[in-house]
């Protein structure tokens, strides 16, 4: 009997294995957006459930928004001009820009769906409008990349196998389960087409993408001279991603 149950657990955990790989095997989503295949298996309706979901624990993790409602009005503006002037516009997402009140942390994030973060500290650093149109286009496009759905199918195929535990479908199982590491855990491959897709927007909208560069210099100075290496970091080094961004400003103004 023990022999017999410990076969039929061995059996199940094979299937279960199998399973998990053949979905990540079949569920391929070509992404008009970026021309590439991913393995993603939740709607654009689940994305946006999540990032709404997921909002206002990132906003009280960041101060709250910023009370200026001037400058509120002023970030929004600028991500609907990129939105509106770009393929953005044709998404099934719903951008909302914020302005967080954190005036220590350097940084911008997009969670999936559309809702989009910019810091008061990042944005204190940006010397014009172009600059912050650099920063919402890169972040428009983590969303139209869909980086945090490949990230989040990749987790649950990880939890699969691991674990044994069927697949979460539903979004509010999923914002308890992934974590923020998951959803803003972008790698130097997500960083790098989000650039290119910002240099796009940018020039689309009528801003100068090569202020796109002077905020990676931006971002280079808040890291400091012990910027962790390249090779030992999930994101490119900022000389790096410099250089991809003169690529694609050549590569879009060719014409």
């Amino acid at each position: 009997m023990k022999r017999s149950g410990l076969k039929l657990r061995i059996l199940i955990g094979v299937a279960i294995i199998a399973f998990a790989f053949f979905k990540k095997c079949t569920n391929k989503t070509h992404n008009p957006y970026t021309d590439r295949v991913q393995n993603i298996d939740m709607t654009s309706e689940q994305e946006i459930a999540i990032g709404l979901q997921s909002a206002p624990t990132m906003m009280e993790q960041h101060g709250g928004l910023h009370p200026d409602q001037k400058l509120q009005n002023y970030i929004d503006m600028i991500g609907k001009k990129l939105v509106n002037n770009s393929m953005a516009r044709e998404s099934p997402y719903q951008y909302d820009f914020h302005l967080l009140a954190d005036a220590n942390t350097i940084n911008a994030f997009a969670l999936p769906g559309g809702q989009i973060f910019i810091t008061y500290a990042l944005h204190s650093k940006l010397t014009n409008e172009d600059q912050i149109a650099g920063v919402l286009g890169h972040e428009i496009g983590h969303v139209l990349g869909r980086h945090s759905a490949e990230r989040i199918a990749e987790h649950e195929f990880w939890s699969t196998v691991a674990t044994g535990a069927s697949v979460r479908a539903d979004a509010g199982n999923l914002v308890s389960s992934i974590g923020q590491n998951i959803l803003l855990g972008n790698g130097r491959e997500d960083e790098l087409e989000s650039d290119k897709l910002g240099v796009l927007f940018m020039i689309n909208a009528g801003y100068n993408p090569y202020e796109m560069i002077e905020v990676m210099q931006v971002l280079k100075q808040a890291a400091g001279p012990n910027r962790t290496p390249e090779f030992q970091s999930t994101h490119p080094d900022p000389e790096n991603r410099i250089e991809k961004i003169k690529e694609a400003i050549k590569m879009y103004t060719a014409n």
